[in-house]
C-alpha cells in the first residue's frame, strides 16, 4: 500500500488495486496549478516508481475542467500554505518540473482522463503521459502566446515530436483551442467518451495494463522513455534487445507460456 502522507489540500491521491489515480483537486480554481498540488504531484511520481507493487497511475481532474494552467491570478508566488513544497524545492531544485512530467516521467505508464478544459499547464501535462482519454466535451490548447507568456512546460519541444509539425506550429503560435474530435484526429489523444466517462475508460485501461505482465509493462515503459524517435533504426534496435531480451529468461515469461498452454489466465509474479 502507498504511504498515507502522498495527498494534499489540492491533490487527492488514492490507490485502487495495483494504480494510482492522481486528482487535481481545486475545482473551485479550475484546478489551476498550486504549490500544494504540485507537491502532491511531486509525491505520487515517486512513489509510483519507488512501489513496485503498483503498475500504473491515472491522471485526472476533479470537476467540469482537467486543469486550467497557471493561476494567473496569484502566478506561482508562494503563500503560508506553501511552506512544505518550498522546503522540497530546497532539497529538489527541479520537483516543480517533475511534478509537471517536464521531465524525470514515472518509469511506468501514465493515463490521462480529462473532462472539460486542458489548457496551457493541462495540454503540457498531457504530453507526459501514455495513454490519453477524453471526454466529447474536453477542450485543449497551448495558449500561453496570447498572454505573451511561454510554454516552457515542454510544449515547443514535445508537441511536434507527437502530432504532426504544422499542427503543433498552429497550435503553439496561434494558442487557439482544439476539441476532443479534432485532437484524436491528429493523434494527440487516444480515446473520445461520453461526457462523464473519462476516469471510468481511464479506470478500463488500467485494470488490462495491470494483468499484463509487470515486468514487461516496464521494459516497454522503458524503452518509450528511452528510445527516441530520432535514434538510428540501428541503435534503437541494439536498445530494445538490451531492455527486452532478459524478459525471456524470468519466471513470469515461463508462466505466460505455460498459462497459455493450459488455456488459462496467467499468474504473474513479477519474478
Amino acid at each position: 500500500m502507498i504511504r498515507d502522507d502522498l495527498s494534499t489540500p489540492h491533490c487527492r491521491v488514492e490507490q485502487e488495486g495495483n494504480y494510482l489515480v492522481v486528482t487535481l483537486a481545486r475545482p473551485e480554481a479550475k484546478n489551476a496549478l498550486s504549490s500544494a498540488m504540485l507537491l502532491g504531484m511531486y509525491r505520487s511520481w515517486r512513489a509510483l516508481d519507488d512501489e513496485d507493487g503498483l503498475l500504473c497511475a491515472i491522471l485526472t481532474g476533479e470537476g467540469d475542467t482537467f486543469c486550467a494552467g497557471m493561476d494567473l491570478k496569484k502566478g506561482m508566488q508562494s503563500t503560508p500554505e506553501d511552506e512544505a513544497f518550498m522546503a522540497l524545492m530546497a532539497e529538489v531544485p527541479d520537483a516543480h518540473w517533475q511534478a509537471l512530467l517536464r521531465h524525470n516521467v514515472p518509469k511506468k505508464p501514465l493515463i490521462l482522463a480529462v473532462e472539460g478544459f486542458a489548457l496551457a499547464g493541462g495540454t503540457e501535462m498531457l504530453q507526459g503521459t501514455d495513454i490519453r482519454v477524453a471526454a466529447e466535451d474536453a477542450v485543449f490548447g497551448i495558449t500561453e502566446v496570447q498572454r505573451g507568456l511561454y510554454p516552457v512546460g515542454g510544449s515547443s519541444i514535445r508537441l511536434r515530436r507527437q502530432i504532426p509539425y504544422c499542427v503543433a506550429a498552429e497550435m503553439l503560435l496561434l494558442g487557439e483551442r482544439v476539441t476532443a474530435q479534432e485532437a484524436k484526429g491528429f493523434g494527440l489523444i487516444n480515446h473520445v467518451v461520453p461526457k462523464g466517462q473519462a476516469l471510468a475508460r481511464a479506470k478500463e485501461i488500467a485494470g488490462r495494463i495491470g494483468r499484463n505482465g509487470p515486468l514487461s509493462v516496464k521494459a516497454l515503459t522503458r524503452a518509450l522513455r528511452e528510445i527516441e524517435a530520432c535514434v538510428p533504426e540501428s541503435d534503437a534496435l541494439a536498445k530494445e534487445l538490451e531492455i527486452g531480451w532478459p524478459l525471456f529468461g524470468t519466471k513470469d515469461a515461463k508462466e505466460g507460456m505455460k498459462a497459455f498452454k493450459e488455456k488459462r489466465d496467467p499468474n504473474f509474479t513479477g519474478e
